[in-house]
């Protein structure tokens, strides 16, 4: 059964596809497609430049249906990217939102049965066409259905641009075979930097999505600020190396995200994780179509479903150039790369020696390493040709000649490479693995980056604690408000003795830390009583919770901090500092604001949730500068001990909060 048979067969009242002004339905969408045809039928190899909306998909399909070759044009591509594939491909259309534009380049002998061309990001800046027949792309959207289930056919929302294959053909495609509604929104939607993406998903009411690991991390905090999206009910995530933190940091958080792995000869997807079928650090089972094997170590596809590129037409076996395993279980593992292509966390490749060929190309370059696999943006270690070389202006010029996705956002001067350090080749090629592991520490992350990262876990299953999540809505009443703020007073009076404690219990090595810790006493004192008054403000008895029993979960916190500092290592306790201020600059202005709006309490009965807001972003900043300059890999380890102990400690003594829920106009 092809694409159009599966949308002829389903409901034909239900929503096929809509975006902000259209909305069509599966018994209208046939005929749409036809009127299309009769626009195109003249061409035989078309582009499409347009932002997502339906008006795309239904050019799509229509090139789809009558056989014209299809070549999507992304909107990140740059002119001279997209000049290059309507050039190579001998394109002689362009459709944009102004209509179809007829082109007069030289017809190209494309492979016989190309339905759609697809180009790639360039690794080299020169994109490379991958041609595709129409059994290709349907099978890939097939099988995802025949894995999801018809359960999954809810509402897919398309976040990525549809000229990339993942959501064109794993996303719509596989919405359409299986009866789901498409919403596609223009990218515009989402703001800058995917800033309103958790509005739209509200909004539309969104069950499935795809997406990159950058956009995932976006996701993510936008949830931990704006609460869970709960109608979301399958997240694919690919096109990148995804950390596993990553993964356990989304699910922490109720997000239903599942690992994929693909390529555009395979026209997107090869293999996913799905529900009940899912493996912890793999990308999944391959898809039931895909046949594939580990030789020497690399994954290579039998039956990739490519015709071969433009102006190099193959066909048999695809060596992927990735290196990997296939368990027992039959889920494949990605454990390297054949090649030095860097991929970013958007999902963009890009080769490094392109990049750095644009950077030695600046005068004021000698040497270039570029890196950044599976980072928002890339970084280099430079080589100035002299000692007074601007090499900052350098970069910034070498970066107007690259695409955004491949442009250098931070660098690193360094020494000279050479033959005697092992960092050449005797023929003068850089040797990549050494020169990166030789200046690790310009391109290691930070011990606070570390500690970020190795606390993931634990700091998102706090942030799913019932008391908090409805606390950062609001959604809680005056008496759940007023027993947080006593069990709280009864840690936060702790706070200046622990830090005392710790300065008596420092080794002579380690008194440099007394500063620190003088300046952490002298901002925290009395905070305690900021906490007993916001009691008084909100209608409780101050006094009464200055004397109240705390719970023992409180009490177990308090214990545990005493007695690391005096048993094991006094400087572990900047563990429990980071997990109070990291927690703070999370949630205490937006979680005052919401229960002070929903509860209708006087903005005095917040002032200690309002202060720490405030206050804890310049010590995080302090916090930082000064555990950066913590280099013993014992006190490393303490302090990621017990920020990771107390964030669970503290997720306990939230949820022994007694819990209820906001009755309007309590107070």
């Amino acid at each position: 059964m092809n694409i159009f048979t599966a949308i002829k067969n389903h409901n034909a009242e239900k929503i096929a596809l809509s975006d902000k002004s259209r909305t069509i339905s599966y018994g209208d969408l046939s005929g749409l497609i036809d009127e299309k045809t009769l626009n195109i039928a003249q061409y035989s190899c078309i582009a499409l430049a347009m932002d997502n909306n339906v008006e795309w998909i239904l050019w799509d399909l229509a090139a789809l249906k009558v056989g014209v070759v299809l070549v999507p044009i992304p909107p990140f591509f740059t002119k001279e990217q997209t000049d290059h594939a309507l050039i190579s491909a001998g394109c002689n259309a362009l459709i944009t939102e102004q209509g179809i534009l007829p082109l007069s380049y030289p017809h190209i002998d494309l492979p016989e049965g190309a339905a759609k061309i697809t180009f790639t990001s360039g690794t080299t800046g020169t994109p490379k066409g991958v041609c595709l027949p129409q059994l290709a792309i349907e099978n890939v959207a097939r099988s995802i259905v025949s894995i999801l289930g018809p359960d999954m056919a809810g509402r897919h929302c398309s976040i990525l641009p549809l000229a990339v294959l993942l959501e064109n053909v794993a996303g719509v495609y596989a919405a359409l075979f299986s009866g789901a509604s498409a919403y596609i929104p223009s990218l515009k939607a989402y703001g800058d930097q995917y800033g309103e993406i958790h509005a739209c998903l509200k909004n539309s009411r969104a069950t499935s999505i795809i997406i990159v690991p950058e956009i995932l991390r976006i996701l993510i905090d936008q949830i931990l600020r704006k609460g869970p999206l709960p109608d979301l009910r399958f997240i694919a995530v690919g096109g990148s190396k995804v950390a596993p933190e990553l993964i356990a940091k989304a699910r922490a958080l109720g997000l239903p995200v599942y690992e994929g792995y693909g390529l555009s000869e395979c026209a997107s997807v090869v293999s996913m994780n799905a529900p009940g079928a899912d493996a912890a650090e793999t990308v999944g089972r391959l898809l039931p179509h895909v046949d594939a094997h580990i030789i020497d170590g690399e994954i290579v596809i039998r039956n990739p479903g490519f015709l071969g590129y433009v102006g190099d037409a193959r066909s048999g076996e695809f060596k992927t150039g990735d290196l990997g395993e296939i368990s027992e279980q039959g889920f494949l593992s990605i454990t390297g790369r054949r090649k030095n292509v860097l991929i970013t966390s958007y999902g963009r490749n890009v080769s490094p020696e392109w990049v750095e060929s644009i950077l030695l190309a600046q005068p004021e370059i000698a040497q270039a390493i570029a890196y950044g696999d599976a980072q928002p943006h890339l970084s280099a270690l430079i080589v100035p040709t002299r000692i007074d070389a601007d090499i900052e202006k350098a970069v910034a010029l070498a970066n107007v000649h690259l695409p955004d996705y491949a442009q250098v956002k931070s660098f690193q001067q360094v020494p000279p490479f050479t033959p005697k350090d092992g960092t050449l080749t005797g023929t003068g090629r850089p040797r990549r693995s050494r020169i990166l592991q030789l200046h690790r520490k310009e391109t290691a992350m930070s011990f606070y980056q570390t500690l970020i990262k190795e606390t993931e876990v634990a700091r998102q299953s706090l942030y799913t604690v019932p008391q908090l999540v409805d606390g950062l809505r609001g959604d809680i009443s005056r008496e759940t408000y007023i027993a947080y703020l006593t069990e709280a007073y009864h840690h936060v009076r702790h706070t200046v003795r622990f830090m005392m404690a710790m300065g008596v219990r420092l080794p002579e090595s380690k008194k440099w830390l007394h500063d620190a810790i003088s300046e952490y006493i002298e901002e925290e004192k009395g905070h305690e009583e900021w906490i007993l008054n916001d009691i008084a403000a909100a209608g409780g008895d101050k006094e009464k919770a200055r004397y109240a029993v705390p719970n023992l979960e409180t009490e177990v916190l308090v214990a545990y901090n005493y007695d690391y500092i005096a048993r094991k290592n006094p400087v572990g306790f900047l563990g429990m500092v980071f997990m109070l201020e990291s927690t703070s600059t999370q949630i205490a202005n937006n979680g005052a604001d919401a229960v002070m709006k929903n509860l209708g309490l006087p903005k005095s009965a917040f002032s200690y949730l309002y202060s720490h807001g405030a206050l804890d972003i310049e010590h995080l900043k302090f916090f930082e500068e000064l555990v950066n300059k913590i280099d013993d890999p014992e006190d490393q380890a303490a302090i990621i001990e017990v920020a990771n102990n107390t964030f669970h400690l503290f997720g306990n003594l939230m949820g022994a909060i007694p819990h209820t829920r906001e009755v309007k106009n309590a107070a």
